[in-house]
């Protein structure tokens, strides 16, 4: 075939593709991992995303390389990672939870960008369309129905006389508006009083530290945020000190010390996000992959948590649990 016959073929829509396979004969394809925290406290996640790869035919640095970067809990950290990222020209980004999607799009729509555990896509404007994501994007959402609901009713069974809960939750994170909503609307039908306190980084800990030991509540909420994830030691430490039976979404909370978690399972969101990697280092576009909402959750208790406070955890509650840690 003539060089020039070969340039007008290319012109067509084949140019337009994701074209990976071809790439991938000059260079092994690499990861943009852009975590929330540190390696050490997503190690869980990053263990489920290589488990996924090799699932999916790739080995870290044997057919693919990842570049890892950490937001430390500074979500100020995300729009200069992913420049970074964009500047290393890595194939796919990966990261996971709203505001580090959003950094990512912001910055660019050409990098494909596979998201992990992003609360409302559509409504918090990363997408039109969960089924058809369109452009650049696609991913896991973590959105259920009442999830918070389900939540604060778990405390309610391990806590019946519950009558004031403190709920920590980050306004920076722009799906934390539908996930108060559907809190304030459990806490009123529950009869409990909801407390809440802005979370904006781990320097704020302190100063709702202060505040809880003057308000003394009989409870504590924990929304779905990294930073929370990240600071999940100083958090757990509190709730055992003031002797505050709690409940969040992340089991890593529940394995540093606290009572309960209940939610999607982030380690199998991270093992999915790879199998959207395969597909898209094999040529398909990721506007074209719908957007999965969860289908597995965990509920977690820690035993030992429940003693120290001094808690009963009914029997149906152990009955229901993916997981009790002693």
């Amino acid at each position: 075939m003539r060089r020039r016959e070969f340039i007008s073929l290319m012109g067509g829509g084949a140019a337009a593709t994701w074209a990976f396979a071809a790439r991938a004969q000059q260079k092994i394809p690499q990861i943009g991992y852009m975590g929330n925290s540190t390696a050490a406290l997503e190690g869980n996640l990053i263990n489920a995303f290589r488990d996924g790869l090799r699932d999916a035919g790739y080995e870290e640095g044997r057919n693919i390389s990842i570049k890892y970067l950490w937001a430390d809990g500074q979500y100020d950290r995300l729009p200069a990672l992913v420049s970074e990222l964009v500047a290393a020209k890595v194939d796919i980004i990966v990261t996971a939870g709203t505001p580090a999607a959003l950094a990512v799009k912001q910055k660019t729509t050409t990098v494909p960008l596979v998201m992990v555990a992003v609360g409302d896509p559509v409504g918090t404007g990363l997408v039109q369309n969960l089924a058809h994501p369109g452009g650049n994007l696609t991913g896991l959402s973590s959105i259920a129905p009442d999830l918070e609901g389900k939540r604060l009713q778990l405390l309610r069974e391990v806590a019946p006389t519950l009558s004031h809960v403190a709920m920590f939750f980050n306004s920076l994170n722009p799906f934390q508006i539908a996930s108060v909503r559907q809190a304030v609307g459990a806490a009123q039908t529950l009869g409990i009083r909801l407390q809440q306190l802005d979370i904006q980084k781990s320097e704020d800990l302190d100063g709702v530290f202060a505040t809880l030991r003057k308000d003394r509540p009989d409870g504590l909420f924990i929304l779905a945020d990294r930073i929370f994830l990240h600071n999940r030691k100083r958090i757990v430490d509190f709730a055992l000190e003031q002797r505050l039976p709690s409940i969040n979404a992340y089991e890593e909370l529940v394995e540093s010390g606290g009572l309960m978690s209940y939610g999607p399972s982030y380690e199998d969101m991270h093992k999915r996000a790879a199998i959207y990697v395969g597909k898209i280092l094999k040529g398909t576009q990721p506007g074209n992959l719908p957007i999965e909402q969860p289908t597995k959750f965990t509920f977690i208790i820690n035993l030992g948590t429940a003693k120290a406070l001094g808690v009963t955890v009914p029997s149906q509650l152990l009955g229901l649990a993916d997981r009790l840690i002693e």
